[in-house]
């Protein structure tokens, strides 16, 4: 989450950098000349490639960190390359890398991949020097080049090994899909490189009544992600006493009072809340700081956005929230979703917006896909590639009845 309030007008701009041709159309070679010669304080330290992203964004490849020395290492798709990458968008021999006593930085040499290889956004030619810092991209994978002492590095590990468990369990607490019923639900959770503070859920409240969520903490790292699992254990065990949780408004005005920011280190929070009645169909729903769900009819033909001007949860003490309800037609399916599934990069550059993201509800869906991984597949195949800058949160709930 980038901003404390949510606005229409902020929410359908783009936004791209003057003159910036497309990464395609620009080509760079380098020489040896330009790289920052290594001082003797340096001799011991190591080179290292580490692996951001893999195809579908998360696995066993991700944060995987690689040294490389003064031997060619191969980087393909397939053995005998020393590093192997499962990616289709990566050649056989894609290119190599390799490590020049007397440089922080590497040579790459592509070696006439399909796809290219790109340092920084920029195609590689030949050969080109790949700094510390710097990313490569190879298919749809980006590697970071980290030039550091071997006990840096290891401390870096341990470090991104306590993140990915705390990753972990956040994602331990998200509830299963629903697929019978006359509520049913699906929903795709792909955490950014750093750790979010993104999470939803939903469950009957009664026979008659169904209530659904997704927060969106302030910022990254553990101290965000601690402040997620705090709200969402009070929703999930509707840990707030005397509030109504079928009444978005209450729910919405309880959590500000507790989750005052003053009180839980200037963290504060976005949310979409709704409830729903079988008997009635009637949605509630109240939204806090947070961009619209959209509902979209059976046959998908229209869009309609559901939200409440409320500010961020966390931020107004004593603040009286309020809600809004909507009849649901039968088949209509409920989209909510966090900023991170449309503030993206595109390969051209530019940042995504709610109104580029929006006309992706309307098609088709694919038989044997569930709607939320259709979309995020929608939306990677317009970013750039490597990780996603945010958490990508999206649930879709579908009213049969």
């Amino acid at each position: 989450m980038n901003s404390m309030e949510f606005e229409p007008d902020q929410a359908l701009g783009t936004w791209q950098a003057d003159g910036a041709p497309p990464a395609e159309e620009r080509t760079v070679m380098v020489t040896q000349s330009r790289a920052a010669p290594v001082a003797d304080a340096r001799a011991s330290w190591v080179h290292y490639l580490v692996v951001l992203d893999d195809a579908a964004g998360s696995g066993p490849e991700r944060s995987r960190r690689v040294p490389v020395g003064s031997t060619t290492m191969r980087i393909g798709r397939r053995v005998p390359c020393e590093l192997v990458l499962a990616d289709s968008e990566v050649s056989g021999l894609h290119c190599e890398v390799k490590a020049t006593p007397g440089l922080a930085a590497l040579e790459v040499t592509d070696r006439g991949s399909t796809n290219g290889s790109f340092i920084d956004g920029v195609r590689v030619a030949g050969t080109a020097l790949l700094p510390s810092g710097s990313l490569l991209q190879i298919g749809r994978l980006e590697l970071r080049h980290e030039f550091r002492p071997p006990h840096e590095a290891e401390r870096s590990d341990e470090l991104q090994r306590d993140l990915d468990s705390a990753s972990r369990y956040v994602q331990s607490l998200l509830p299963p899909p629903m697929r019978e019923g006359p509520v049913r639900t699906e929903w795709f959770f792909r955490p950014s490189a750093q750790l979010g503070g993104d999470a939803f859920g939903y469950a009957q409240i009664d026979e008659h009544r169904f209530a659904g969520y997704l927060i969106d903490v302030s910022g990254h790292g553990v101290a965000a992600a601690v402040h997620t699992v705090s709200i969402l254990n009070v929703l999930r065990q509707r840990a707030l006493p005397g509030v109504d949780f079928a009444d978005p408004a209450q729910v919405l005005t309880r959590l500000n009072a507790m989750f005052d920011m003053a009180l839980h280190g200037g963290l504060f929070f976005t949310i979409w809340y709704g409830s729903y009645d079988l008997r009635t169909r009637r949605l509630r729903y109240a939204s806090g700081g947070h961009h619209p769900a959209f509902l979209v009819d059976a046959e998908r033909r229209a869009l309609r956005p559901l939200r409440t001007r409320n500010p961020v949860v966390g931020a107004a003490p004593g603040r009286v929230y309020t809600a809004d309800e909507v009849e649901v037609d039968t088949g209509a399916c409920l989209h909510v979703f966090s900023d991170g599934v449309y503030e993206i990069e595109t390969a051209a550059g530019v940042l995504g917006s709610l109104a580029d993201f929006t006309p992706l509800l309307l098609e088709p869906p694919q038989p044997g896909l569930p709607e939320p991984e259709r979309l995020h597949r929608a939306v990677r195949s317009r970013a750039r590639p490597g990780p996603l800058a945010d958490d990508f949160s999206l649930l879709s709930v579908t009213f049969l009845s």
